[in-house]
């Protein structure tokens, strides 16, 4: 597409104005007294395409607020739905994944729940052993890169059938790199967030970010719910190496490169968990946790990456379940019209999409699913993302559009800011499968990987001696073999038993993970548990990715000079031991 891409802030500008004259337009349709769910059979108006004037489409808020218009009830709080669905493909399931869909949507298939409840996008879901957000994934539907391309066409051919197919079908997922990975088999993977903050370098994060973008785009994915612009002012396992780091200004360098290099690549950007999760070391995945700094202290800390992240262009916003003490007390961001719409939008100027964490997390399921996507709109958000049950949420939506408890202005204006983003995604060139773990892309991972590797304490960039033993806390054994084969692969001999022991530790690790005999210890996370270590030698790579045990392998082989810094402070450790 050869467009320059528009920012939120201007483009919110003609959306309000669009608005403002569709919702009055819209005011006098005739409206049922009580919500009517489509049924899965396509009718007249579930299958009609809108074409819209070429006069009016001269812009996406242009064609957004033109197709918006034309929007029945149902097609308009069909797009700002966005939930999960089980199998792997859109039209064809298991007997397991279609029992799933029935609890969740009351229909079999994927295909059958974009054509039941019209709906605007689909989240892709999966998690791995070190996941800290598997608790509320319920399912996964990703296995490798040729499946989920098949699975993304399938969800558009259904989309392309709806009043709203002009507009590319949302296809999401949570490619964070690091430990919250959905597609990992396949791909070029980058180091964590964390290790990114390490490098320092936001040339070499946007980089890797546009390799990372331009594969998901191959595979049918138009939005990733990334980067992380939560600053680790705590200790938080939740956030960890999602991170960029502890100093706001460094993090939000590395925000605003991620948001480039992805959306350069035509993926929509998603930054997060505004207004900081990083703030508090509770899991909102588990209870509300409590943001209690001071307002002086969210302007310092917790907001640069966000505003950075939002002057990048940034296309979405992700809101937190989050309890905000210093602005709107005992009531979580996701619900609260003071974060979201007076600081958010009204503060930070952020006039782009704003998108629900999973309203299927227990903070959200504190209201039934209808009562709680209503009150997400009010508050601010306009797409609501893996609501528990699909049919509560779109009935509840559909009841509040009609008895005016939701404001039809209001829909309007999150279905037009939704379109828009759509539409900016429009008429970019798909690029190839070959694409995908390929050397450019794998370059671009390995030097920012490269980048991050820090050594905490000892001498800077002394090769190892002699034959070296790879020993890991309980269950790395693939890791471990990939740091095997890259010290093969630099020279260095490596044993089975004796020599010198390089010992790693990952996500969850304590103390009681490390190795007392060990010459050398490396951190594959975040680097905390190392101020207990007492190895001569620490090392911190924030990543246990194939490009970050190859950058192990040749600081290790004494080949390159661990350049990175901690972008965490650590007590009685220095950011590295290397000096000039």
């Amino acid at each position: 597409m050869g467009r320059v891409p528009i920012s939120p802030r201007r483009t919110g500008v003609a959306v309000a104005a669009l608005t403002a004259l569709l919702a009055s337009a819209c005011a006098g349709q005739g409206q049922a007294p009580a919500p009517v769910r489509p049924e899965a059979t396509p009718t007249a108006t579930t299958t009609a395409t809108t074409t819209v004037a070429p006069s009016a489409t001269d812009d996406p808020a242009g064609r957004a607020a033109a197709l918006a218009g034309t929007l029945a009830d149902e097609d308009l709080v069909g797009q700002v739905l966005m939930p999960y669905a089980y199998g792997s493909s859109a039209t064809t399931v298991t007997p397991g994944s279609a029992a799933g869909n029935q609890a969740l949507a009351g229909v079999d298939t994927p295909a059958e729940m974009i054509a039941k409840y019209r709906l605007g996008g689909l989240i892709l879901v999966g998690f791995s052993a070190d996941d800290p957000t598997s608790g509320n994934q319920s399912t996964t539907n990703v296995d490798n890169p040729a499946q989920v391309q098949k699975l993304t066409a399938g969800l558009r051919a259904a989309a392309g059938k709806l009043a709203a197919g002009p507009a590319p079908f949302l296809v999401g997922t949570d490619q964070e790199y690091g430990v919250v990975t959905r597609i990992t088999d396949g791909v070029t993977t980058l180091p964590s967030a964390l290790a990114a903050g390490a490098a320092d370098d936001p040339a070499r994060t946007e980089a890797a970010w546009k390799a990372a973008g331009t594969e998901l785009a191959a595979m049918g994915v138009n939005l990733d719910f990334a980067p992380v612009a939560d600053v680790l002012a705590t200790r938080s396992t939740v956030i960890g190496s999602r991170s960029f780091g502890a100093d706001p200004k460094r993090a939000a360098a590395q925000v605003a490169g991620a948001v480039q290099g992805l959306q350069s690549a035509g993926v929509a950007a998603s930054v997060k968990h505004f207004p900081g999760h990083g703030l508090s070391a509770a899991d909102s995945h588990q209870e509300v946790p409590v943001v209690g700094q001071p307002r002086a202290e969210l302007d310092a800390t917790a907001f640069p990456p966000f505003r950075a992240g939002i002057d990048a262009g940034a296309m979405a916003v992700m809101s937190a379940h989050l309890d905000v003490t210093a602005v709107d007390p005992g009531t979580p961001a996701t619900f609260s019209r003071k974060l979201l719409t007076d600081v958010l939008r009204g503060e930070l100027g952020f006039q782009g999409v704003v998108i629900t964490d999973g309203m299927n997390m227990p903070p959200a399921k504190r209201y039934p699913p209808g009562e709680a996507a209503v009150k997400a709109l009010l508050a601010g958000n306009d797409l609501i993302l893996m609501t528990p049950n699909v049919g509560q949420a779109y009935d509840g939506l559909l009841a509040a559009l009609r008895d005016g408890t939701l404001p039809r202005d209001r829909l309007v204006a999150s279905v037009t800011r939704v379109l828009t983003m759509k539409f900016r995604l429009a008429d970019r060139p798909t690029p190839a499968m070959s694409t995908l773990d390929s050397a450019p892309h794998r370059a671009a991972a390995a030097a920012l990987a490269a980048a991050a590797v820090t050594q905490l304490r000892g001498k800077c960039g002394v090769a190892v001696s002699g034959p070296v033993t790879v020993t890991t806390s309980d269950g790395r054994d693939k890791t471990r073999a990939a740091l095997t084969a890259a010290l093969t692969a630099a020279g260095v001999r490596v044993v089975t038993k004796g020599g010198t022991r390089v010992h790693l530790v990952g996500y969850g690790d304590g103390p009681k993970d490390l190795a007392a005999d060990a010459a050398v210890t490396v951190a594959m996370d975040t680097p905390y548990v190392l101020e207990k270590a007492t190895s001569p030698t620490l090392l911190a790579t924030y990543s246990s990715s194939r490009a970050s045990m190859t950058a192990l392998a040749g600081v290790l082989a004494g080949k390159a000079r661990p350049t990175g810094r901690s972008p965490v402070p650590l007590t009685g450790l220095p950011a590295t031991s290397c000096t000039g």
